[in-house]
Order: structure tokens, then sequence, then C-alpha cells
């Protein structure tokens, strides 16, 4: 199992491609941190916005399509997409995520 780490501009366009991600049962849920403050250069300067965090639970090999999905549908030119394993799970809740995600 996979988390995958998305920072989004707002929180509609989090749970427009979350519901999209589920559909096609790339994901098998999703937890959205709606407001987190980042710090950042983009184009010679420093920025600062509220951005939405997403966090989302997969499988390994559904990572491209996930990432390729999330590059397709959101308003970023450059988003945050990024993949960490999980070491150990509640093995019920790895079992339900193997289901979900076919």
């Amino acid at each position: 199992m996979i988390y995958i780490f998305w920072t989004c501009k707002n929180r509609q366009e989090a749970k427009t491609i979350i519901n999209q991600l589920l559909d096609q049962r790339l994901i098998a849920c999703a937890s959205i941190l709606p407001e987190v403050e980042s710090i950042y250069r983009w184009q010679n300067a420093i920025e600062e916005s509220f951005e939405t965090k997403v966090i989302l639970k997969t499988l390994k090999p559904h990572f491209k399509a996930v990432q390729s999905h999330i590059q397709t549908h959101c308003s970023y030119e450059v988003p945050e997409i990024t993949a960490i394993e999980a070491i150990e799970a509640n093995s019920t809740y790895l079992q339900w995520v193997k289901e979900e995600v076919k």
C-alpha cells in the first residue's frame, strides 16, 4: 500500500478529482486537509498561499495512473504528487484497500 500526497488549489478541485479516481477504482479513499499554508519559490519569487493537501490511499501499481489523472485534470502547472510506501498496515484495512482498487 502507498500513500500519495498531492497539493491542489482548493477543496472543490480536490473533491472533483478524488471522485474521479474513486470511480475509476484507482484509489480506495482520500483524506483532505482543507487548508495548509505553503511557502515556496516559483518563477524566481518567494510565494505564500493557502492550498489543500490530499492524502490518497492505493496500491503501488496504480501510482502512474493516479499521477497521470491528476496532472491532466488539476489546475497546477507543476502539482506535487509524491508517494510513500506503508511499511506496516492493519491487515484488515490493507485487505479493504486491495478489494477497492481492482
